[in-house]
């Protein structure tokens, strides 16, 4: 017969619960971390979505105001978004095919015009006839274009999948700007009167943040894509609308390094057509720059994206960090919407005079030149 344990040596009652409730916890968080890994790509889709829904509401509802119905208004911004990024891809798919082939066909007449200039100036030998090969009959930058032919397959796919996810993408923002009013209906009769309060005014804050930094950008984009396409067919740039188009786009709607990115092709052009045009090409670039932050952009982003430089560079970071290039795209109006959501309920208060915190009349010019977000 066992000997009886003392109250005091058994195990307490809760023990065995607490160990169910901490494997079915681990089950849980291993069930749902496997779940969340399978829906990431499903999951960036609707965060896309729900983002470019608030870009085009404003404009959807200045149509529905002025008596056109909702589903017909999202489909006429859509309409013109497509259209406008259909004419783009159109204008640099052209221009990227013109210009590869006459890089191909003239590469060698270049490497040739090096080695020359090396050897003249330097008293360089530098032996070209290797590179010279890859480019002749047989070499691999001439086969370039039937290595592309056998991988048509593995293109056509990946092809296939961006259509895919683009479509998708597409049909999310169309019901959710198309049924804006009634999805957030739906949302608030879960909800308090409260909360309520809360979301509407989150959403607002939102579409107001997003909305204002799409179309001010696409503002500061039309006014850049003017000047730089007068000023690329004065100089005698060849495709002066491409490449106007280029610039527009990547500076104004590419975070941070976009306006870099976008002056590399213009000026690679030039010197691939006519080397001495580089130079005003490049200081056409830098310097409609300069105009724009101090004379432009203060004035148009001042009532829409007042996001601090350092704020803007910091979501950039912090997004590409979580979801790459969409998330890069996402973070400034994702900043500027938490900011303006987290300043609401800061209560100001006025501060004491110290050399820290410098002049009063400092910090308001301070404030006003560090309006708009770096490009």
């Amino acid at each position: 017969m066992s000997e009886e344990l003392e109250p005091r040596d058994r195990m307490p009652r809760w023990v065995p619960r607490a160990i169910a409730m901490a494997a079915i916890a681990v089950v849980a968080l291993v069930t749902l971390d496997w779940v969340f890994r399978r829906l990431t790509g499903l999951l960036t889709m609707l965060l896309v979505s729900l983002f470019l829904s608030f870009a085009l509401e404003p404009a959807v509802n200045y149509l529905s105001r002025r008596g056109m119905r909702r589903g017909s208004a999202t489909g006429l911004v859509f309409f013109l978004g497509l259209a406008m990024l259909g004419g783009f891809l159109a204008a640099m798919g052209s221009l990227l095919a013109d210009q590869l082939v006459k890089l191909v066909d003239e590469a060698p007449a270049y490497i040739t015009e090096i080695e020359v200039w090396f050897d003249d100036q330097l008293g360089l030998q530098v032996d070209t006839d290797s590179i010279l090969e890859e480019f002749n009959e047989g070499g691999s930058v001439a086969s370039l274009a039937s290595d592309l032919a056998g991988n048509l397959v593995a293109l056509g796919t990946t092809i296939m999948q961006i259509l895919f996810q683009i479509l998708t993408i597409a049909l999310f923002t169309f019901y959710l700007v198309a049924d804006g009013p009634r999805l957030r209906r739906t949302i608030c009769s879960a909800l308090t009167p409260a909360s309520q309060r809360e979301v509407l005014r989150v959403w607002e804050l939102a579409i107001e943040k997003t909305g204002g930094y799409i179309y001010s950008r696409l503002l500061l984009a039309g006014l850049s894509f003017v000047v730089h396409w007068i000023a690329f067919a004065v100089i005698g740039l060849p495709f002066p609308i491409p490449l106007a188009l280029w610039v527009a786009a990547l500076s104004q709607f590419v975070p941070v390094i976009g306006t870099y990115i976008a002056g590399v092709l213009p000026v690679l052009i030039a010197l691939l057509n006519e080397p001495v045009t580089a130079i005003p090409v490049l200081i056409v670039i830098l310097l409609y720059q300069q105009i724009e932050n101090y004379l432009f952009a203060p004035r148009i982003t001042a009532r829409t994206m007042s996001v601090h430089p350092a704020v803007a560079f910091g979501t950039v970071i912090a997004g590409t960090s979580l979801l790459g290039a969409v998330g890069a795209l996402l973070a400034i109006p994702a900043g500027a919407t938490i900011q303006a959501f987290v300043s609401s309920y800061v209560t100001r208060h006025e501060v004491v005079e110290s050399t820290l915190v410098g002049p009063e009349r400092e910090l308001e010019d301070a404030e006003r030149d560090s309006v708009e977000e770096p490009d």
